[in-house]
């Protein structure tokens, strides 16, 4: 990979194509790349929706190679959700082929006049950027059977639905996975209202012609990947939990701990939760698709392989396994307990282009404004569906949270720097709360992931309900997860890495193996550091300060049931996360 793609949507004439050399980004990849470039070439107090901000694509420092796991894409912009900078992560085919295509990034410029939309096709030959408003607010599955169409069925498509094209604040980006279908997203912070101000409909990707990325020492390398790939499936999570019932193996293992946010995070609690489990969720879709159904993975070279395949009733596809943070965000946060109705959520959010969580918060808030009852699935729905459809409500709605408490008078809304909390209360795991409030990216698990210390014991044991040790717990994981990022390897390879030091070892082993590099674990570290720093310059310049890294008051005073606990890491201590 040792080009960026630069295209100008804006460029008098039409859009404008440039293919340049790594350059001073050399050695960078991910969320690497991305928040290099976003913090070097944005103006930090830029509109997010205007020319001067720019949305950066990139595949990680492994992508395109055999290194399993490899495949994950970081997707950069200021952020319309925030404020602050973003990196959205996703799965899908896309990275792979973006790195076999020798591609580091893909950076779209400036904006177009007018409301044109375009796709774009990339492949060994180069670039062709065509006109096609007939792709006008489509929904993303019929999108991509468009380019199916046109393009042939091994391609890989990046695009946006009708929430993007609105250009809402709550909009995805949506990537392919194996089998052609967008159900894999680039989901937080509202990057594809970025892509749709750039006039962007669909990017098509097609790495015919093109071979695997070749190491610098094949034989080190093909050693490394043998003893990753063995830490990985020996791991209780990784190798057996997550393969035999998805993400949402965790709805019964947090709300036993009692961290379960229920109707907008009043209780830890939902009494109904295992109509909605993993294991339920698992045992129905084996019924309804046969063996094999609960097991899939979001790209080739996935070995956890943590999705599955959801049917309806009727034996039809509906959408792709129905994750935990989905399945918390529109089943108990919003009181609902009915699978078949989250599924069909999770197939209009895919569909519509929207982040599955910033959508169930926004429900939740909008139950708690009297919009619609808890518990009520078909008025969850029609709420959704107004989404799609731009009506003012639905406009409202695809904004997010923080925007939908305002319009409708409601306090208790759980966003930090504007963005939703994921499916973990802060007052049941005080770590995650310090992750949600002083991360670069707004409230978001993945940015820190204290529940694996706090409740599954991975990498320690930190006691979930008390302030002490989640400081240091939250930095350090925060740190690892920048570099991890970077690698295009999914997050879920960090609990072998915590857990498996030979297991962390041979991740480092295949970097410099396929580079040349004689990288260590602090090197490592040092690589996570310097992309806070850069994250964390930019957002001050944004104007975001200390205060933005807080939790809502709420947190702070009110008990959450069943600890009666609340947020107790004192706003001082929040202050030192990054004194490192």
């Amino acid at each position: 990979m040792d080009k960026i793609l630069r295209i100008n949507m804006g460029a008098k004439g039409g859009p404008a194509v440039k293919s340049e050399p790594v350059g001073d980004y050399a050695g960078s990849g991910g969320r690497g790349l991305t928040s290099a470039i976003i913090s070097k070439e944005v103006p930090p107090l830029c509109h997010p929706l205007g020319e001067d901000n720019k949305l950066v694509i990139a595949p990680g420092l492994l992508s395109g190679s055999t290194a399993a796991m490899s495949g994950r894409l970081s997707v950069g912009c200021k952020s319309p959700l925030t404020g602050g900078i973003k990196e959205a992560n996703s799965g899908g085919q896309p990275s792979q082929m973006l790195g076999r295509l020798g591609y580091a990034a893909i950076v779209l410029e400036g904006k177009p006049k007018g409301g044109t939309l375009y796709k774009i096709l990339i492949n060994k030959d180069g670039v062709d950027i065509q006109e096609d408003n007939s792709l006008c607010m489509l929904g993303n599955y019929d999108t991509v059977e468009k380019m199916k169409a046109e393009y042939g069925e091994k391609i890989a498509c990046i695009s946006i639905g009708p929430a993007g094209e609105m250009k809402l604040a709550g909009a995805s980006i949506a990537c392919t996975d194996m089998e052609l279908r967008p159900t894999r997203h680039a989901g937080r912070g509202g990057v594809g209202a970025v892509m749709g101000a750039k006039g962007v409909k669909v990017i098509v990707i097609d790495d015919a012609g093109m071979k695997m990325r070749e190491p610098k020492d094949p034989d080190k390398f093909k050693e490394a990947n043998k003893e990753w790939v063995a830490g990985l499936k020996k791991h209780p999570v990784s190798g057996e939990g997550l393969p035999a019932y998805g993400t949402n193996v965790l709805t019964n293992v947090i709300n036993e701990a009692g961290a379960y946010p229920t109707k907008n995070f009043m209780w830890g609690r939902f009494d109904t939760c295992e109509k909605i489990s993993g294991e339920t969720q698992a045992a129905l879709e084996e019924e309804r698709g046969g063996k094999g159904a609960a097991t899939h993975g979001c790209h080739r070279g996935c070995i956890i392989r943590c999705s599955g395949t959801f049917l309806n009733k009727d034996g039809q596809y509906l959408t792709k396994q129905p994750e935990y943070e989905t399945v918390w965000a529109h089943g108990g946060n919003c009181g609902i307990d009915d699978i078949d109705a989250i599924a069909q959520l999770d197939r209009l959010d895919d569909d519509y282009g929207l982040d599955t969580i910033e959508m169930g918060a926004t429900i939740g808030v909008a139950m708690e404004a009297g919009i619609a009852e808890f518990g009520d699935a078909e008025a969850a729905i029609k709420l959704v569906k107004e989404v799609g459809e731009g009506t003012p409500l639905g406009r409202i709605l695809g904004s997010g949270a923080a925007v939908t408490g305002k319009v409708f008078g409601v306090e208790r809304v759980p966003v930090v720097k504007g963005q939703s909390m994921p499916a973990y209360d802060p007052r049941g795991v005080q770590g995650i709360g310090v992750t949600y409030a002083t991360t670069t990216m707004g409230a978001d698990h993945t940015a820190g992931y204290a529940v694996a210390s706090n409740i599954m014991g991975v990498g320690g044991s930190v006691d979930p309900l008390k302030p002490e040790g989640q400081i240091e717990l939250s930095r350090n994981l925060q740190i690892a997860t920048a570099a991890v990022d970077a690698t295009g390897m999914c997050l879920f390879v960090a609990f072998p890495v915590l857990d498996q030091p030979e297991t962390f070892q041979a991740l480092i082993d295949m970097i410099n193996a396929f580079y040349g590099l004689s990288l260590t674990a602090d090197d490592v570290t040092e690589l996570g550091k310097s992309i806070l720093k850069s994250e964390r310059e930019f957002n001050l310049a944004a104007g975001l300060t200390s205060k933005d890294d807080r939790l809502p008051e709420y947190f702070k005073k009110e008990k959450l049931p069943p600890h009666d606990i609340t947020f107790q890491v004192k706003d001082e201590d929040l202050d030192k996360v990054f004194n490192w």
